[in-house]
């Protein structure tokens, strides 16, 4: 078994998708229409979908907006440098909702982002010590 995609809904799929390639530097692998159901699945990534897990951002036609509810926690990126990789990020007009720096009780750098949609998306650095 392998984890294949998480799926996100979303309310304006342009907008996701120019936020997942644009500034967080991610590739369009795949888009389609399904105009039975009135929705367009569209996956990105960092690498292809036979060898990497992905993100399935999906929009039903009609709907704007969700509400996130408080079950849903974050998606993980693993980034070389955290600081770094905010700087590149806030540039390309992403949002930064917490600034690069330690864990809380912890020695992790960590920093978060939120897309469009208001989905949390933690940077880490690769040596994770908590």
């Amino acid at each position: 078994m392998r984890l294949l995609h998480t799926m996100l809904r979303v309310g304006d799929l342009d907008r996701s998708i120019a936020f997942y390639t644009e500034v967080l530097g991610m590739t369009l692998l795949r888009r389609k229409d399904y105009p039975e159901g009135k929705f367009t699945l569209a996956f990105v990534g960092y690498g292809d979908e036979e060898h990497n897990s992905v993100i399935e951002l999906t929009q039903n036609w009609g709907v704007e907006s969700y509400e996130l509810g408080n079950g849903y926690g974050h998606i993980a990126l693993e980034v070389a440098d955290v600081y770094k990789a905010c700087e590149g990020i806030r540039a390309r007009g992403g949002r930064i909702t917490r600034e690069p720096g330690p864990m809380l009780h912890g020695s992790s750098i960590l920093a978060f982002v939120e897309d469009p949609d208001g989905y949390k998306i933690e940077l880490l650095s690769p040596q994770r010590a908590d």
